[in-house]
């Protein structure tokens, strides 16, 4: 045999295993095929399109349209999806308990009469393809909780559970869907509220609401979604009539108010079906209306109202009428200004005659890109844009904006621009900074300060303190990290206090003099390099001034972060800047800034254990006093 033949065996061999275990895949179980030999029917539920219920002089007739139920006898409405589903699966679990053949019938021609199967007042048929054959229900068996049933095409008859009894023996309104849409609060995009005040018009805009009548505004996300869910959730109480005889009896002949939901797919030139005739939707009536009338006599905590889309007047719960009640600002967004952090690249803040500050996003961190792209204190620039995402609106003052002079917003205090920043032209943007909003500060009143943003024709009042907030000096926006390493990073280290010491990592990594006699104490050098490498300002002071100590330092460090010496650092230290506070300063920066008494303290440290003396811990170390550098035996260096 050659190799030829030997493949076309092996694949042979492959496809008719793969076949056979296919073919036994789709197989029931032994005890599955057990289960399904007692069904009373077999069906597939994806293929019935309708379902028939015959109960006595009484049909009713559901049809599925569009992946949704509808009742279609004796009245035409939306079916609750829920009981037909339910319906489904019960007839899936519906189990023979026994059979009684069709000999024994044949035997006993007063049997199907004594099973009530004679002429059965209760019928389900189910209809589409593959349907089974229709069921006959009989009367209850004595056993408790069974029932007699046979088949249309059989003589046999099944004791059965009555659960599928229960599932159709009711009145044809109790198969009407109770919940008033199938319009979900997520699927709405924009509604129209007509209310005895006058008409609002809300539009859904990308994941934001925005009002657009009778002012234009940013809508409140939560308040809007309360208030469309008081209608897509509603359920109805009673069904009380068509909506085509008078209305006048139900306070809808001339409606108290109504809200018209729109989804986002338009329906325009769509067929709908409403009552029992054809409605082609233009864009002048898509929507889903609901006009609320009066209160019912009868039942005080219900209302009337008409649902356009069904054409039936019903009843719901009285507190739609709260719906009535809205006004635009109760739905107006509160928030000074709406910011997705998630595209904001740029902060400007523009003080007339004291000059710009720009912040700039990094990566995960910001700058100060006016200040020569200076690092800026990320946690404070985050802290500040939750702290604008957030701000309220006090009072909107005024919703035209017509008197600027009035509030100080002709010419500004300071202004605010948020910007996102592309580097690249894209189909969505051009490269370069947008702007995406700007808010202008005005006179002080108060605890108030008066603000507006440009694309929005209002004057608000916000809290004064949002403004005592934005520095328009560059120095509160730096970061306090001085150094960012770690201690293993540097590799050689100059300290100069009264003398000057210098120690060198070898090339295991362990620590030698270049400049120095004794033992090193090593516990003071891991508290020193530490602290080095993660220095921290308390705060930034400004420029370096001559009344800072420099001169005359009081501690000068130079260290490198590299094995070859080519990254050099030097950190000074000056005079006491009060509060236990000191002068500092860095070759990277260009201001001063204060480091606080602990810090200097260990920066301070002797990393020479005295002759004799046992090593000291660097908890329990005292710093060696420093004095003025002219005693120093290495002078130490002073800024550039």
């Amino acid at each position: 045999m050659n190799w030829r033949t030997t493949l076309v065996l092996a694949a042979i061999a492959v496809a008719v295993f793969a076949y056979f275990k296919f073919f036994e895949i789709r197989q029931p179980s032994t005890e599955e095929a057990k289960r399904q030999a007692q069904n009373v029917v077999k069906f597939d539920r994806t293929k019935i399109d309708g379902v028939i219920i015959q109960n006595g002089d009484e049909k009713v007739e559901i049809r599925r349209r569009d992946d949704k139920w509808r009742l279609e006898t004796p009245i035409k409405d939306q079916a609750d999806s829920s009981l037909v589903e339910n319906l489904f699966s019960d007839l899936d679990n519906w189990q023979k308990d026994a059979t009684i053949s069709a000999k024994e019938i044949d035997a006993d021609k007063s049997k199907l009469n004594e099973y009530g199967l004679n002429k059965p007042k209760l019928r389900l048929k189910l209809t589409g393809h593959d349907r089974p054959p229709e069921i006959l229900f009989g009367k209850d068996a004595a056993l408790e909780g069974k029932m007699y049933v046979r088949l249309e095409d059989s003589k046999e008859t099944f004791l059965a559970g009555q659960s599928i009894k229960k599932d159709i023996d009711k009145k044809p309104e109790e198969f009407r869907d109770r919940k008033l849409t199938d319009l979900s609060t997520a699927q709405v995009s924009r509604f129209i509220l007509k209310t005895p005040a006058g008409e609002m018009e809300l539009q859904k805009k990308g994941d934001h609401w925005d009002i657009m009548k009778p002012l234009r505004a940013r809508a409140d996300e939560q308040k809007v979604r309360d208030l469309i869910a008081q209608v897509t959730s509603s359920r109805i109480q009673q069904f009380v009539a068509d909506d085509r005889g008078d209305l006048h009896s139900y306070g809808l002949a001339d409606p108290r108010g109504s809200i018209t939901l729109f989804g986002q797919e338009e329906k325009k030139d769509q067929k709908v079906e409403i009552g029992g005739s054809i409605k082609v939707f233009g864009q002048e009536d898509k929507g889903q209306m609901l006009q609320i009338g009066a209160v019912s006599q009868k039942e005080k905590d219900q209302v009337y109202v008409r649902f356009a889309p069904r054409g039936f007047v019903y009843t719901l719960p009285k507190r739609v009428e709260e719906l009535l009640n809205t006004k635009p600002d109760d739905l107006r967004d509160h928030h000074l200004v709406r910011i997705d952090a998630n595209i904001l690249d740029r902060i400007t803040i523009d003080a007339p005659g004291k000059g710009k500050i720009v912040l700039a996003r990094k990566g995960d961190d910001w700058t100060i890109a006016s200040s020569k792209n200076t690092p800026a204190n990320s946690g404070e620039v985050r802290r500040f844009i939750d702290t604008l995402q957030n701000e309220q609106v006090t009072r909107f003052v005024e919703d035209v904006a017509s008197n600027l002079p009035k509030y100080g917003l002709d010419k500004p205090q300071l202004q605010l621009t948020l910007s996102s920043f592309a580097s690249e032209n894209t189909a969505e943007t051009r490269a370069g900074e947008q702007a995406f909003a700007t808010i202008a500060f005005g006179k002080v009143d108060g605890d108030k300060v008066y603000a507006r943003l440009a694309d929005e024709p209002f004057v608000v009042a916000v809290h004064r303190t949002l403004l005592d907030q934005i520095s328009i000096d560059p120095l509160p926006w730096q970061e306090l990290s001085i150094f960012k390493f770690k201690p293993e990073e540097i590799h050689r280290l100059s300290v100069a206090t009264k003398y000057e010491v210098t120690l060198a990592r070898n090339a295991k990594g362990e620590w030698n003099w270049v400049a120095g006699v004794g033992q090193i104490n090593q516990t003071n050098l891991r508290s020193l390099l530490s602290t080095l490498s993660n220095l921290r300002a308390v705060r930034w002071v400004g420029p370096t001034i001559p009344q800072q100590g420099f001169d005359k330092p009081q501690l000068a460090i130079s260290f490198t972060t590299s094995p070859d010496d080519k990254s050099p650092h030097r950190l000074l230290v000056g005079s006491a800047a009060g509060d236990g506070t000191w002068f500092a300063h860095v070759d990277e920066r260009e201001d001063t800034f204060v480091i606080n008494d602990s810090d200097l303290n260990m920066l301070r440290l002797p990393l020479a254990i005295a002759p004799g003396s046992p090593p000291a811990s660097a908890a329990g170390a005292k710093a060696s006093p420093i004095p003025s550098a002219s005693a120093s035996s290495s002078p130490v260096a002073t800024p550039r």
